[in-house]
């Protein structure tokens, strides 16, 4: 998928290294460079980069020809710390202005070896780390300047940071927070409430909030209000979260902002005011069911569906939930996973049965047996762990999506590894998919492997 862009920047580096050697030769053909003083100043000696590039490049050769995964890792990093070093010793030579511009050196594509130096991590294969690098290698790549919003991306950056790679989820986020800054998404309309959520869940809150408060549009800036209070009560600072709260309330209050309240009322009781929350929501709904009596046109976001299930009102909940899925299926398993925690499982447990989509009906049982563990209910866990590896078994591992959530719900079973073999065939499952799957499952793998590790719903 990456040939394109790749071979667009081959193209472009064998451009320039033209031009370069073209003004080159014009400098020398007419006697100088047209500065006096810059001909006479001493040129940067290229021995000692020249030196480490060829020794960098024999340890590739001796890469290449061992059958020893592990020696062959030892020789590709000792390869990649001799072309830093040109790098950071000698920033001065031609080398390292290549190898920072991703220039070719002869036929040396030191962009392509850095990929190959990512992807050592797979030598051994069921780590996370190596699920993080497959599903990277399927997202579509990013176009540069950037202007619009990847979640996909931004996941994947969140991802690195949950599992311990800090230096790798910075790189991939600075590009993002930096076309914020431009004003490329100065609209508010989408990359900034993808950017913001982001860096709250990577524990930048600060940075988060800065950029959310520019923003003047209501859905945007509240949904980042509620994420940046999501991620605060995640890690313990309810102060925050109940402070990010009543700015959220105040914030649609003020600008009259309407369907935005759902979310405003999960932002309230998640900061333990549950009293202000059951308030603002039946105000809601109820101003929501009269313009919907007047204008006869949709009724309610699909919001206030799990706002009803996290206050606990089951009938309601499934009420708005028919009214929405069609349009936003996501909220299934999300109500019915809420609905379940509050006992009200058989119902939950009717409603997902009916689900005709295979992946949503399996996310929807993965709920449920956590939601069943929640409850201490080991016995109705085990028996929806039953129809879940059912799914799977019927689709004969084909959908990658549906073994993941076999994968997020035997971490929550068995609390052990056993996951990892099927979030494994999982990322086959999409290797061997078409393009559109491959296309769109990225984002929902890294949801699922987020889950797994953190035990947080940070990417659903």
């Amino acid at each position: 998928m990456a040939i394109l862009p790749t071979l667009a920047r081959r193209l472009a580096a064998s451009a320039a290294m033209t031009l370069f050697m073209a003004l080159a030769a014009f400098t020398v053909a007419v006697g100088g460079t047209g500065n006096p003083a810059a001909a006479q100043q001493p040129q940067p000696d290229q021995g000692p980069a020249n030196r480490l590039f060829v020794q960098a490049m024999q340890m590739i050769r001796q890469a290449d020809n061992t059958y020893d995964i592990a020696e062959e890792s030892r020789f590709l990093k000792e390869a990649d710390r001799l072309l830093n070093e040109i790098v950071v010793k000698y920033p001065d030579s031609a080398l390292a202005v290549q190898l920072v511009t991703n220039q070719f050196v002869g036929d040396f594509d030191f962009f392509e070896f850095r990929s190959r130096i990512r992807s050592l991590v797979c030598n051994e294969p069921m780590t996370s780390l190596c699920f993080l690098h497959r599903v990277a290698e399927m997202l579509p790549p990013v176009e540069t300047p950037i202007t619009a919003a990847r979640w996909d991306w931004l996941s994947l950056a969140v991802a690195y940071n949950t599992i311990g790679d800090n230096a790798r989820a910075k790189e991939i986020i600075a590009p993002f927070v930096s076309a914020v800054r431009r004003g490329a998404a100065s609209d508010g309309a989408g990359q900034d409430l993808f950017v913001a959520r982001a860096l709250a869940l990577m524990g930048q809150s600060q940075l988060a909030l800065d950029i959310t408060r520019q923003i003047p549009e209501c859905s945007t800036r509240i949904y980042n209000l509620a994420d940046v209070a999501k991620a605060a009560a995640w890690r313990g600072d309810m102060a925050l979260a109940g402070q990010l709260a009543e700015e959220a309330k105040a914030y649609a209050t003020a600008r009259n902002c309407s369907w935005e309240l759902g979310l405003v009322a999960q932002t309230l009781l998640r900061a333990g005011k549950e009293g202000a929350a059951r308030t603002l929501f039946l105000n809601t709904v109820e101003t929501q069911f009269s313009k919907f009596r007047e204008t006869k046109t949709d009724c309610c976001p699909p919001e206030l569906a799990v706002a009803a299930a996290e206050l606990g009102d089951t009938n309601l909940a499934l009420g708005l939930l028919r009214t929405v899925q069609d349009e936003n299926p996501w909220t299934i398993p999300a109500v019915l996973g809420r609905i379940a925690r509050r006992s009200d499982a058989s119902v939950a447990l009717s409603y997902a049965e009916q689900v005709q989509d295979l992946d949503i009906r399996g996310e929807a049982f993965a709920e449920l047996i956590e939601a069943a563990l929640k409850r201490g209910d080991p016995t109705s866990a085990n028996e929806l762990m039953k129809r879940l590896t059912r799914l799977v078994d019927e689709s004969a591992g084909r959908r990658p999506g549906l073994l993941a959530q076999k994968a997020k719900a035997e971490k929550v079973m068995y609390g052990d590894d056993r996951w990892r073999k099927s979030f494994q065939g999982s990322l086959n499952a999409a290797d061997r998919a078409s393009n559109f799957v491959r296309r769109d499952i990225g984002a929902p793998l890294l949801a699922a492997l987020v889950r797994i590790e953190t035990g947080l719903p940070m990417l659903d």
